[in-house]
């Protein structure tokens, strides 16, 4: 099925009865997005994100909550008992830092690479 309003019908053109969406379309003005009340904007955005942290929160609780039992953790010569969740949260948390830092040095080095070539 395609879009009547691709294809507006000519004022010279004859209607034929199965043209009524045609005239319909081209009788009504286009709706930009900006008028549109259901657009997308930051409020919708962040919406979405504490909806999205909500749900994080829960399944991390629950992760936590079925991860009590106590497990021997050992570091660089540091030894210790520690819960299963938290031992590994704190690996991811590690990670996540690990990640974060390598990437933005990077960042930071294109960066700078584009200020030497633009001068």
């Amino acid at each position: 099925m395609t879009d009547d309003r691709t294809n507006p019908v000519e004022p010279g053109d004859r209607a034929t009865p199965g043209d009524e969406n045609a005239a319909r379309a081209q009788a009504r003005p286009e709706h930009s997005s900006a008028g549109d009340p259901l657009r997308g904007s930051r409020t919708s955005g962040l919406w979405a994100g504490v909806v999205g942290l909500g749900v994080l929160l829960i399944l991390l609780v629950v992760f936590v909550l079925q991860n009590t039992q106590k497990v021997e953790v050992a570091f660089l010569g540091w030894k210790g008992q520690a819960p299963l969740a938290a031992a590994l949260l704190i690996a991811a948390a590690a990670g996540l830092l690990i990640a974060a830092t390598a990437g933005s040095m990077r960042i930071l080095q294109l960066r700078r690479r584009v200020r030497q070539e633009r001068s």
